[in-house]
């Protein structure tokens, strides 16, 4: 005997799951609806099965094949068209005529004994079986009322309640005999229960219901999808799950890592090469897909998770379902009954409440609140670039393909034939994105010059010798998982601002530009990159007295790039330099907040037993630095840059100095102090460094260990600032901690404040609307003075739904109060 599997629904009443998937391939517990009902067939004995396909027919012919790998013989009849139930079977008789066949819908989940159900169709001798069940709630079904002998007597398709005369339904399984194709007719929409049934009824035809025992579950809602998940967890449900249960009721399968601190609480599922991180919770009823990825401290609990989605840190997600592909980023938060499609981001510490539906391919902004459904636009803002180039999750947001693109789009900027210069840090994500980035730009008629593992000031300067431009992957500082792809112009410096519109404007319209096999960019390996680097630094700073002061140093390399070229600037430099953590470690490309703190307490722990006169550290792609003095103790990066400051405006006396508007206005008195100008800038690195280039500027620095060398070049580089603190020390002839003891302290508070993008234009007008008669800067975001001098500073954050804020004051109880009054005018602004 033949089956046919029904395969042609829409599944509207899925949306937005099936808006991208046929219903049939919905995954219950990892595995297809469709082929827990084919592994059915084949456990009876109907291996040779006909699926009708209508909807998204390609997706289910290219998922099934021929059967083979289900040990079947699949056949495909494909409608141009609905045919309803009837018709669409109609549309396979070519195959079915010779037998009789059983009927059974593709997206029912059930395990109801079919050899049983054949046996009694050929003992009865009927024309037509219909397969029945027992439900507490017939309404959404056609219900049946049979005799002694097992013969229908009366259908009634989805009545109400006051209709209702039976708890017995029809489950949409049929066994037929092929005489039952006189009654419908071909090429228009035909059911079996509202027009043949009836039919065959009245004309005394043997119609028979078969009241049969087991499982049974029409998959057409979302509550009765979660429902058939947790059915086959609790073993209500006597199908196969593709796993091993490692405890009562937890189920891994091939490949997953599930870290030994994460909380499993069964009946759950994991599926094939899942991994699930230190912290997490994974709770009753919870069915993690294929390769999903779930972040510490994690919370599902009765989630039902697709494959390749990204569960990211502290998030909670309850009685949900999400999509294929889609990134729940940090802190968000997916309430009972939502239902996430397909391809979708939701944005950190954002909500979607219970109920609402996000159709697939939308984006959901950092911080928003969801209460109704996204169907057509996205609630997000989509910006590529972030503070430092392109960021994302390295394979996540991040991926091959992604770099593919952004380079093929970079190199559409330029023109054909033009040289861009590519580097990264020591990290194998790095290494294999670049590997990307550089066949897209050869590609695109562009020649390569590969710089491989070096610092980012080598970058920098290498693509300002004749490159169009450059990039450079890292690892995003303090993210491990992250990495940012930077895009550099032909000076070294980030691409300006018009810059990246353009980049973003080619690569949202994706019209890259493809060479002929003739215009195949070349790619070239130069050599001496560091001995160049370093003896351009050395010949730009002034390094006199460094070798009469016979200064000891300890240099901390932390395992990063710049412990390339420390060999070569410390042996020409002329100091007593002890190197610490100077070999490269991949396994570490970055460090969070807590790693660098200890490590440089350790280094001052060094500095202070070697009674060396300072410490440095630098940070892994060799562009901040930190400073640690000659007692061993830790110069804070604010503080270090006014102990820089007062060194540079010391010793020039004239000149000005390029800072952020966020630093403290102490940096004023000290440059005034020696004579010096301040010359305030954004927040932008870019403005910073434009700014570095104008004549006359002698320094610069953005209070986070990032130091401009204007005599060297206008932009941040560690090692230069290294060979500048050491010359200026050398010369000054006072300690460390005596020139930090000269300047006043500064107190300084920052706060971040999470803004959904859409209140983020209220956020800033009322806060120059809260300012009054105060007096307001908005070099960069909003800046309001007291009359005092206190100051605080709202500005908007370009990539993220994030408001930040600074405060100063004449001390920290002071800063604070000032930052909780204004965090209350951007909170309001927000109700």
């Amino acid at each position: 005997m033949k089956a046919v599997v029904m395969a042609g629904g829409s599944g509207t009443r899925l949306r937005p799951m099936t808006a991208s998937m046929p219903k049939p391939l919905l995954p219950v517990v990892n595995r297809p609806i469709m082929e827990h009902v084919l592994r059915l067939l084949k456990r009876h004995g109907l291996t040779e099965t006909v699926v009708t396909v209508q909807f998204l027919a390609s997706l289910v012919k290219n998922y099934f094949g021929d059967g083979e790998e289900l040990g079947m013989e699949l056949t495909y009849a494909n409608e141009e068209k609905p045919l309803g139930t009837a018709g669409s079977v109609k549309n396979a008789e070519e195959a079915l005529k010779d037998d009789s066949f059983l009927v059974i819908s593709g997206d029912a989940l059930t395990d109801f004994d079919l050899t049983e159900l054949i046996r009694f169709h050929r003992e009865r001798g009927a024309l037509v079986t219909v397969c029945l069940t027992r439900v507490p709630n017939p309404l959404e079904f056609g219900i049946t009322i049979v005799d002694d002998e097992g013969r229908v007597e009366r259908f009634l398709e989805k009545p109400t309640w006051g209709q209702v005369f039976s708890d017995t339904v029809n489950t949409g399984i049929y066994v037929m005999e092929p005489e039952v194709f006189d009654y419908v007719d071909p090429d228009v929409p035909v059911d079996w229960s509202g027009d043949v049934f009836p039919r065959l009824m009245k004309e005394g035809r043997p119609v028979y219901g078969y009241v049969a025992e087991g499982y049974w579950e029409d998959v057409g809602t979302h509550e009765s999808y979660v429902k058939a998940q947790a059915d086959v967890l609790e073993g209500k449900v006597d199908v196969e799950i593709d796993g091993f249960e490692i405890s009562p009721g937890v189920w891994v399968a091939e490949g997953a890592e599930v870290h030994p601190d994460a909380t499993l609480r069964g009946p759950l599922y994991i599926g094939d090469y899942a991994k699930v991180e230190t912290g997490a919770e994974i709770r009753e009823h919870t069915v993690v897909g294929s390769n999903v990825v779930v972040k510490s401290d994690a919370f599902l609990h009765r989630a039902v998770i697709h494959d390749n989605v990204y569960i990211g840190p502290q998030t909670n997600l309850r009685g949900c379902v999400v999509g294929k592909n889609t990134d729940v980023m940090r802190a968000a938060r997916i309430e009972d009954g939502a239902v996430v499609g397909d391809e979708c981001l939701i944005g950190e510490e954002s909500i979607i409440q219970d109920t609402v539906r996000v159709y697939p391919f939308k984006t959901i902004e950092a911080g928003a609140f969801v209460n109704t459904s996204v169907i057509w636009e996205s609630r997000g803002q989509a910006n590529l670039f972030g503070a430092r180039g392109v960021t994302g999750i390295l394979n996540v947001e991040i991926t091959p393909e992604v770099a593919v693109r952004l380079a093929s789009a970079y190199a559409t900027t330029l023109k054909k034939g033009a040289t861009v210069t590519t580097a990264r840090d020591h990290s194998r994500g790095a290494r294999a994105l670049k590997r990307a980035v550089i066949s897209a730009l050869q590609a695109s008629a562009i020649d390569v010059r590969d710089l491989e593992n070096v610092p980012l000031p080598v970058a920098r300067q290498q693509t300002a010798r004749g490159s169009a431009g450059g990039i450079m992957i890292r690892t995003t500082p303090g993210v491990p998982d992250s990495v940012d792809v930077m895009f550099l112009d032909e000076h070294g410096a980030d691409l300006s601002q018009a810059g990246q519109r353009k980049l973003d404007r080619v690569y949202a319209r994706q019209e890259f530009r493809r060479a002929f096999p003739g215009e195949i960019g070349d790619l070239r390996f130069p050599a001496s990159v560091f001995d160049a680097y370093t003896g351009s630094v050395l010949r730009a700073v002034d390094t006199s007295g460094v070798r009469e002061a016979g200064l000891k140093v300890v240099v901390d390399a932390a395992h990063g790039s710049a412990s390339l070229v420390l060999p070569s600037l410390l042996g020409k430099l002329g100091v007593d330099a002890l190197t610490i953590n100077g070999g490269l470690d991949e396994a570490r490309p970055t460090e969070t907040a807590e790693d660098r703190a200890a490590a440089l307490v350790r280094l001052g722990e060094i500095v202070a037993s070697a009674r060396a006169a300072f410490g440095v550290r630098f940070d892994p792609v060799g562009e901040q630095l930190s400073i640690v003095d000659e007692r061993g103790r830790v110069v804070d990066d604010h503080r270090a840059l006014l102990v820089m400051l007062d060194l540079v405006a010391a010793e020039r006396r004239s000149g000005r100095v390029v800072l952020p508007v966020t630093t403290t206005r102490i940096a004023e008195q000290v440059a005034a102090y020696h004579g010096t100008q301040v010359a305030w800038t954004t927040t932008s690195p870019d403005d910073l460094t434009r700014a570095a280039a104008k004549e006359a500027t002698v320094f610069g620095g953005d209070g986070q260990g990032g130091f401009i060398v204007p005599e060297f070049g206008n932009v941040f580089d560690a090692a230069a600032a290294f060979v500048r603190l050491t010359g200026l020390v050398a010369r000054t002839q006072l300690s460390l901690s005596q020139i930090d003891a000269r300047i006043p302290r500064a107190h300084v508070l920052r706060r971040d404040i999470v803004t959904p993008w859409a209140v983020k234009g209220m956020v800033m007008r009322r806060v120059v609307e809260s300012a009054e008669d105060r007096r307001v800067d908005t070099t960069d975001g909003v800046r309001v003075v007291e009359s005092d001098g206190r100051w605080v500073m709202v500005l908007p954050d370009p990539a993220e739904a994030v408001t930040h804020l600074w405060a100063e004051g004449p001390d920290d109880d002071a800063a604070r109060e000032l930052l909780d009054r204004w965090s209350a005018v951007v909170d309001s602004a927000g109700d």
